[in-house]
């Protein structure tokens, strides 16, 4: 998320179309009632040992008094070098090349009026924090290199300035839909002057004849090559919002001849859909040689929402549809061979993550501990067949409008298995109001790697009205923040680590053989799904289940998805009986509604149940706002323990 201010959550745009991800090609196995792996895996990894970490607050500017013009006086900051509001607008991005500095996203306010030389800190702008103790010339632990940019030098730029990624060698960083480039200097360099950076917005064409402003992108990632970006647009169809994720090339044009703005900008070129669009190749399909089956395509690939790429840059990072159903989790494709990783297999939802540099560990928020999830995901085995309609939905209950259930969790590379779910980074603390682990503060996107991987920053924000305190159940609490501000800047120490010496990423390939080169001006795909009708889905151990899938009226979607279970188990350990039927609708674009009913039983390694009430569980959840609001109930039990919903309005 960007800041504190509304805008799409990460994964639920995809999970709106019911698209399924790919599941890994050896059947997870749960090995207690919160943890999935896979045999193959399990039989021979020990988990890591807990490792010490320490974590510590980054400096940020200080807070003025209010937002009025001039607040920020010469006794707020003694440097004239701005100040920032109570409500921060914060967003840390990534390390600089030398691991001693990140750059970050502020909102400054109450600037003197121009021409006070200190006008220039106002509105949402990027900074360059240091890491190590140290202060930049002018006295400051941190530097503004957008303040101050000339016009001429930021024709066509946007606003925002999230998710902010340095390039390699430090002189230019990907902000927003922006590139901050400061020439021959690197941003931290004394001579890198706001006269001399420029800010080039990014052009995506999707005309034939290159006109217009270019199509609307989100989310972007750079790749560690530092010539081609992964993102992700938004589509509309059938009264839904969904979007697909796309590769492309960053190619300057200093002198466009058609298109807007006719100003120096950077085009995104080689264009890949990172879809395939035939039907065999979709994570549930229609069985060829037995029409009236379903099988799950363990070697699909569905790339929902694009989240970053390893640092070797060879895969792509995404949110795919649950691998056991209602389950939340990243998975990584290979961008040549499109083999598939399952990094997370906790029950609860992730979405922010960052791959170390040298691939072998990955940094995550996550809700696990929370208990936020586990009435809808807490049963293991699962096979996602009702999350053909139900994810939009699902993925949006893991907040409550915008107080977020992350924390930061270290996973190794082969997942959670076992007793192993990861190392919680702030772990110590007394969890006292603004201790490192006090559960107020929300962990928020996207936590990033130092280049020497012994290092990782992350930032928070504070629960604040209407998600916590009056009629929210959810206590609020005072900031402990300098100048009350609501949103913090952390760095996690892993102390008995070595330094890695890092080293350049090879340029990737503009080739991605299993997606969809783009065609500007060419219509927008549609994701195929069975058709309606009653299939048998064949247990890979023992068992079936009778799928009933009911289309909607005009036949362009799935409406109903209805499963009877008996003897079905795909792992041998988690054998499932009973019924689930669920219907969806969207009442708006952005509104998900569900009509749910769950008897299902559980027995082997673990013994549970999914249960609706007896008139239904029916959840209606706008995926912009997450804030629950449900009748009926449902709820899920392991092993005598009872996971339920969340209170209305949570």
């Amino acid at each position: 998320m960007s800041g504190r201010r509304m805008r799409w959550s990460y994964a639920w745009l995809f999970l709106l179309l019911g698209v399924m991800a790919a599941t890994l090609t050896v059947p997870a196995v749960a090995t207690d009632r919160t943890a999935g792996t896979d045999t193959a895996v399990s039989s021979y990894l020990h988990a890591p040992k807990p490792e010490p970490i320490s974590v510590s607050e980054l400096p940020l500017p200080p807070v003025a008094p209010s937002a009025a013009q001039g607040a920020c006086t010469r006794a707020v900051n003694p440097h004239r070098t701005g100040c920032i509001g109570q409500s921060v607008n914060l967003q840390s991005g990534g390390f600089l090349p030398d691991g001693h500095q990140v750059v970050a996203t502020v909102g400054f306010a109450g600037a003197p009026a121009s021409p006070d030389p200190a006008s220039i800190y106002t509105g949402l702008q990027l900074i360059v924090v240091k890491t190590d103790g140290t202060i930049f010339p002018g006295g400051d632990p941190w530097k503004c290199l957008t303040c101050g940019v000339p016009e001429a030098n930021a024709v066509g730029r946007s606003a925002a300035l999230d998710y902010a990624q340095p390039f390699p060698y430090g002189r230019r960083v990907l902000a927003g839909t922006n590139v901050i480039d400061c020439g021959p200097y690197r941003l931290t360099d004394p001579a890198c002057t706001p006269a001399r950076i420029h800010i080039y917005p990014i052009r995506w064409n999707v005309t034939a004849d290159a006109s217009g402003a270019g199509g609307s992108i989100r989310e972007l990632r750079l790749n560690p090559d530092g010539i081609h970006l992964g993102f992700n647009s938004a589509t509309y169809s059938n009264g839904k919002l969904g979007q697909f994720a796309h590769l492309a090339r960053l190619s300057f044009n200093p002198d466009p001849a058609t298109g807007t703005p006719l100003a120096s900008h950077y085009d995104l070129t080689h264009v890949t859909r990172l879809f395939d669009p035939a039907p065999d190749r979709q994570p549930v399909v229609v069985d060829p040689d037995h029409p009236n089956r379903l099988k799950v395509n363990a070697n699909a690939i569905s790339v929902g929402e694009l989240r970053g790429f390893t640092k070797d840059g060879k895969e792509v990072l995404y949110i795919g549809h649950p691998a056991e159903s209602s389950n939340i989790d990243v998975f990584a494709a290979d961008l040549t061979t499109g083999k598939v990783r399952r990094l997370t297999r906790n029950p609860e939802y992730t979405d922010p993550v960052d791959s170390s540099p040298d691939d072998k560990w990955t940094v995550v928020m996550d809700t696990r501990a929370s208990g936020r999830q586990m009435f809808l995901a807490g049963m293991r085995g699962i096979p996602p067949i009702t999350d053909l309609i139900t994810t939009s939905a699902t993925s949006s209950t893991r907040n409550n409008g915008q107080r977020r259930f992350f924390q930061p969790y270290l996973i190794d590379r082969y997942g959670d298995r076992g007793t192993y779910q990861g190392q919680r980074i702030n772990a110590s603390g007394d969890g006292s109001p603004g201790s490192v682990n006090d559960p107020n503060w929300n962990g928020m996107a996207d936590p990033r790697w130092s280049p020497d991987g012994t290092s990782i920053v992350y930032w928070q924000a504070l629960a604040v009205p209407p998600a916590c305190g009056g009629a929210n159940p959810l206590a609020c609490e005072t900031s402990t923040e300098p100048g009350g501000r609501t949103s913090r800047m952390m760095i996690a120490r892993l102390t008995s680590r070595q330094p890695i010496h890092p080293h350049s990423t090879a340029p990737i390939s503009d080739d991605v053989p299993w997606g969809t080169p783009y065609v500007p001006g060419s219509p927008t795909p549609t994701r195929p799904y069975p058709p309606q009708g009653t299939y048998t889905l064949r247990g890979k151990v023992c068992g079936s289940a009778q799928v009933r899938i009911t289309e909607n009226a005009a036949r362009t979607a799935i409406s109903t998805v209805a499963v009877t279970y008996t003897h079905y188990s795909d792992d041998g350990v988690h054998v499932l009986d009973g019924t689930e039927s669920v219907t969806a609708a969207n009442p708006t674009v952005t509104t998900a509604k569900v009509d749910w009913y769950s008897d299902l039983v559980q027995t082997g390694r673990a013994h549970g149940t999914k249960k609706s009430s007896r008139d239904g569980f029916h959840l209606t959840i706008d995926v912009l706002t997450n804030v629950f609001e449900a009748t009926g109930t449902l709820a899920t039990t392991l092993d005598g323990q009872v996971y339920q919903q969340p209170a209305n309005g949570t």
